[in-house]
């Protein structure tokens, strides 16, 4: 079932992430796809994630929905600029694709190419808002299309970003725009989503809670260290350094904050680091199979 049909139902959606190859054999891929789908409604998939360069994210959703499986195609503004993205939402479309996440992008500094040339023509904002002229039948410049696009629109939001209010400001803002649901950034408190989801539900546009794998105690560091926006409680590091399989702590954690989750916001998203054949061990955790 697509994305919008879930939300008009109120049902509590399940998704997941999957990486593009860095190469054009895609098989591998496919094959991790096909491990998440009976256990998820839909799979996101990436593009240019960390600003690495690889296969790009409409093929892969293209070949996914040629095989069944629900597609959630990301688009980045970082490396294209308006009259690129706008093409890339309308192949989309001419492909079936029905869902689409607009992102910013990681800044080229963090990926394996650090000397290119970012774009940044649009941001997330004005991406959601483009799309939601071409899904009125009209480019950014006015201009009539020749038909138009029937994408059910999602956005990201990070709860863990202190200060709050910038990121409920421009929560509110993406909502405006066009975002009809959004996917957050990994949270381990699920507290930090009180905010949000008031906002979420007064404007009426669901909140799906990013639940990210923890493999083991070394990985959970590496996040704190590196990845901005994220923030691993040093208690649940001590529970993957006391635990006899860590990769078994990761996906106890995991179902226990799904579990929170679901009394507090319409979905999660599982981002399961490659370990796609662990989704279903978690949603069991979790208590939702």
């Amino acid at each position: 079932m697509i994305i919008s049909e879930m939300i008009k139902q109120k049902k509590f959606i399940v998704t997941s992430e999957l990486a593009p190859p860095k190469g054009p054999v895609y098989e591998k891929a496919l094959s991790a796809a096909e491990k998440m789908t009976p256990f998820v409604d839909a799979i996101n998939v990436t593009d240019g994630q960390g600003a690495v360069m690889r296969m790009g994210s409409l093929p892969l959703c293209h070949l996914l929905l040629e095989r069944g499986i629900e597609p959630i195609f990301q688009l980045t503004c970082r490396d294209r600029n308006r009259i690129a993205l706008q093409s890339e939402v309308l192949n989309a479309s001419g492909f079936g694709i029905k869902n689409i996440l607009c992102l910013t992008g990681d800044y080229v500094s963090f990926g394996d190419h650090p000397e290119a040339k970012p774009v940044f023509d649009l941001d997330s904002v004005s991406l959601l808002s483009a799309t939601k002229k071409l899904n009125g039948g009209f480019d950014l410049g006015g201009n009539i299309l020749n038909g138009s696009t029937k994408l059910c629109v999602g956005a990201v939001v990070n709860p863990n970003a202190l200060p709050l209010e910038p990121q409920l400001l421009k929560m509110k803002r993406k909502i405006l725009a066009g975002a009809s649901f959004f996917q957050t950034q990994a949270v381990f408190d699920v507290s930090k989503l009180e905010p949000f989801v008031q906002l979420s539900q007064e404007m009426k546009v669901p909140l799906i809670m990013g639940v990210l794998l923890l493999k083991n105690p070394q990985m959970a560091r590496f996040v704190n260290e590196n990845v901005s926006g994220i923030d691993v409680p040093e208690s649940l590091i001590c529970e993957l350094e006391e635990a006899n399989e860590a990769i078994e702590a990761g996906i106890e954690i995991a179902g226990r904050i799904i579990k929170k989750a679901r009394n507090v916001c319409q979905g999660v998203h599982i981002m399961p680091g490659g370990r796609e054949e662990l989704v279903q061990k978690i949603l069991g955790k979790a208590g939702i199979l």
